[in-house]
């Protein structure tokens, strides 16, 4: 288990607009590469044991107990409709927050973590737009690959985080 500690990715230095940075943390799904913004995560940890719980989409795989907190589970693979895989030593769960709630999301394997200017992240193509991917913020192009940037406080919606969040009351 690691932690990353976060500093504020975007510099809020207006005259410097052009030359403003995001720091995302990296992490494949299905062969493809993500990023999300590092103040959104709060840890990376090993996959463990999942508590199953029963009567909940099959996105949720369940509860883990983090330090003393019941955190709910969802496999991102699941959630984004592709097919499941097993656990390898790569998986890895993103301790996120969402909407105040921590959750973790499992992820094939976390990549890196990197810095790319605003201007580097292109708005995602108007047919996956329409598709209604609302948490999709755009894409960078990295010499010979192409990164899959989200927003995490758009992947659930306050009901559903919220909904997350009482799993754990039934713990």
């Amino acid at each position: 288990m690691f932690t990353i500690k976060t500093e504020s990715p975007i510099r809020e230095n207006r005259s410097a607009e052009s030359t403003a940075s995001i720091q995302l943390v990296g992490f494949r799904l299905a062969g493809e590469e993500y990023g999300v913004e590092i103040t959104k995560v709060q840890e990376i940890i090993l996959m463990g044991e999942v508590t199953r719980v029963p009567q909940t989409p099959a996105y949720v795989k369940g509860l883990i107990n983090l330090r003393n907190m019941v955190i709910p589970i969802l496999d991102l693979r699941l959630f984004f409709g592709l097919s499941e895989a097993k656990p390898t030593e790569d998986t890895r769960i993103v301790v996120v927050s969402l909407h105040g709630k921590t959750i973790g999301v499992i992820v094939d394997a976390v990549t890196e973590v990197l810095r790319v200017g605003k201007d580097q992240v292109a708005a995602p193509p108007p047919t996956v737009i329409g598709l209604g991917r609302e948490y999709l913020v755009g894409l960078v192009k990295l010499d010979d690959r192409l990164l899959i940037v989200l927003d995490m406080d758009y992947l659930l919606t306050k009901d559903e985080t919220a909904n997350m969040g009482s799993l754990d009351a039934q713990a």
